[in-house]
């Protein structure tokens, strides 16, 4: 076990890419990576997507599919690259697959057996063997946002908001799988007939990575479903009744087309032999359940994480299952099996920089913007989007979409009021105050850094951008670990892979000033109005 490697695969909505992991090295380091763009890479492009979507073109607003056989040939590209770059996938003992939450396919009963077949051995490369596999030709991911409907139903059925989040410990979004195989049910009942397991993307690599065409759900993705009941780690006869009513065969027929569920770091079993033959992995590599993007993401951080991405994504850990009765935050569990709540908000690091384009703004402008205008002394709110966190329709601001305003002014009182607004929402599920890990881009800023620590109350510490194939390659050095009776000594790991940086501390007259802007904001229209907020 000396020389043993993990591999961690991510499966993404824009790429695939994995990453090498050598964990017995002091300082454990990465061996090798690669990652395959959808949009740039000819053996992936060619399965009919749209160039700047990424998506199959939709039939209707709001459908958002993508083809599996882009997946299937990502992988195999993917192992092909390794080996081209001499990458020692002999070595690898232990693989972990992380991939876009709520994707998934419908498998046909000749997919099943394509999947077992892998266990075989044979010639034909992946995007073959699964030729009539899917009883639905595209994979929903994400975004699919035309099963409003359905989940709205789900919710009636269980008795309100309240209960649903009760029960799954989340607000039954649209995107989740259950109103998703609710709208696909309905829609297309040859299909729903013709599906005999309905499979996460997560899942369903797992699943043709070991040949196990029975290869359960881990409980992270699987709190993406509206189908597990959160607390017990289990499918909630509740909830598939819910999603299930009306269709033909109700409960039972939903049950039976899915897999079961288990810890994230549980066994599929050992790799195919198609890989085995293909590619040189060895016999003895294990294969884990794997799980989400977000859950794996999270393996690497023990503690707290603010995102500043594109929106922004706040993970908590809780300890135990916690849910957020708000209904605006997700309870999960990680790709190690540890709770958290996970909230995002869509109006995050995107609006900044489109406010940046605006006015012809670089970095340095909005750097000395934060650094001369007094934190939390301008009461400006620019929600361009409609917002899940909370849950509030699109605020226009004309003087900042029209470049007309004080840039200064804006940008800083813009930046305080998401980030003020994030913090606030999160009343009902924080439970510490130990040091915040941040990531993404703006993170880099010090004015940024030292509100954040003032508006959460807490210290705040920067580390390096992880990935979910990283946290992949983690998780799949626990399941080696648990396999050989060792202690995989993560935080030795996580401080190798992802060093923190400097520790920027609260100040205590900004975060009573921070606290004042918080209370002007949250009794402003449409604030005031939105459901649940916390008292």
């Amino acid at each position: 076990m000396e020389r043993a490697l993990t591999l961690g695969i991510d499966i993404s909505t824009q790429s695939i890419s994995a990453v090498i992991l050598s964990p017995l090295e002091s300082p454990a380091r990465v061996v090798a990576q690669v990652s395959l763009p959808y949009r740039n890479d000819p053996r992936l492009n060619c399965f009919g997507i749209h160039h700047e979507s990424l998506l199959v073109p939709p039939r209707e607003p709001g459908e958002a599919d993508q083809p599996p056989e882009m997946f299937l040939a990502g992988l195999d590209a993917l192992f092909q690259d390794l080996a081209a770059e001499g990458a020692p996938l002999d070595r690898v003992e232990a693989l972990s697959v992380s991939a876009q939450q709520h994707g998934h396919v419908y498998l046909s009963t000749g997919g099943l057996e394509a999947i077992a077949s892998l266990g075989r051995g044979g010639e034909s490369d992946l995007v073959k063997r699964f030729e009539g596999a899917f009883s639905y030709g595209t994979a929903p991911i994400w975004q699919t946002a035309n099963s409003r409907l359905q989940a709205q139903e789900i919710r009636e059925v269980l008795g309100g908001v309240a209960s649903v989040v009760e029960l799954s410990g989340s607000n039954s979004p649209a995107r989740f799988t259950g109103a998703v195989v609710r709208r696909t049910a309905q829609t297309a009942p040859a299909v729903w007939e013709q599906t005999a397991r309905i499979s996460l993307l997560s899942s369903f690599f797992s699943a043709l990575l070991s040949g196990n065409p029975d290869c359960p759900i881990d409980w992270g993705n699987g709190s993406g479903m509206t189908l597990m009941d959160y607390q017990k780690r289990q499918w909630s006869r509740e909830l598939l009744q819910a999603v299930s009513r009306g269709l033909p065969g109700g409960a039972d027929a939903l049950e039976a087309k899915l897999p079961g569920l288990d810890s994230p770091v549980a066994e599929a079993g050992t790799i195919a032999r198609y890989f085995q033959e293909r590619y040189g992995f060895s016999p003895r590599c294990i294969v884990n359940l794997g799980s989400g993007d977000n859950p794996q993401s999270k393996v690497m951080i023990r503690g707290d994480l603010l995102s500043l991405g594109t929106s922004f994504v706040y993970m908590v850990d809780t300890g135990t299952p916690l849910v957020d009765r708000s209904g605006y935050a997700n309870s999960m569990y990680d790709g190690l099996g540890n709770p958290f709540v996970f909230a995002c908000r869509t109006n995050g690091a995107m609006v900044w920089d489109r406010l940046r384009s605006i006015y012809g703004a670089d970095l340095v402008r909005a750097e000395e913007a934060l650094e001369t205008v007094r934190p939390a002394g301008e009461e400006v709110v620019w929600q361009p989007y409609a917002e899940s966190y909370p849950q509030v329709p699109p605020i226009e601001l004309e003087e900042a979409r029209s470049g007309t305003g004080d840039f200064a002014r804006l940008y800083s009182g813009i930046v305080d009021s998401a980030l003020v607004l994030t913090r606030y929402y999160a009343d009902s599920f924080e439970v510490s105050r130990e040091p915040l890990a941040l990531t993404g881009g703006p993170s880099a800023s010090p004015s940024i850094r030292r509100r954040i620590a003032s508006i959460f109350e807490r210290p705040v510490i920067v580390l390096d951008s992880s990935g979910a194939a990283l946290g992949s390659s983690l998780a799949a050095w626990q399941t080696l670990c648990n396999a050989r009776g060792r202690e995989a000594e993560l935080d030795r790991l996580r401080q190798d892979l992802v060093p923190p940086g400097e520790m920027v501390h609260p100040d205590r007259e900004l975060s009573s000033a921070y606290r004042e802007l918080a209370s002007r904001l949250v009794r402003r229209a449409p604030f005031a109005n939105s459901p649940g907020a916390p008292a």
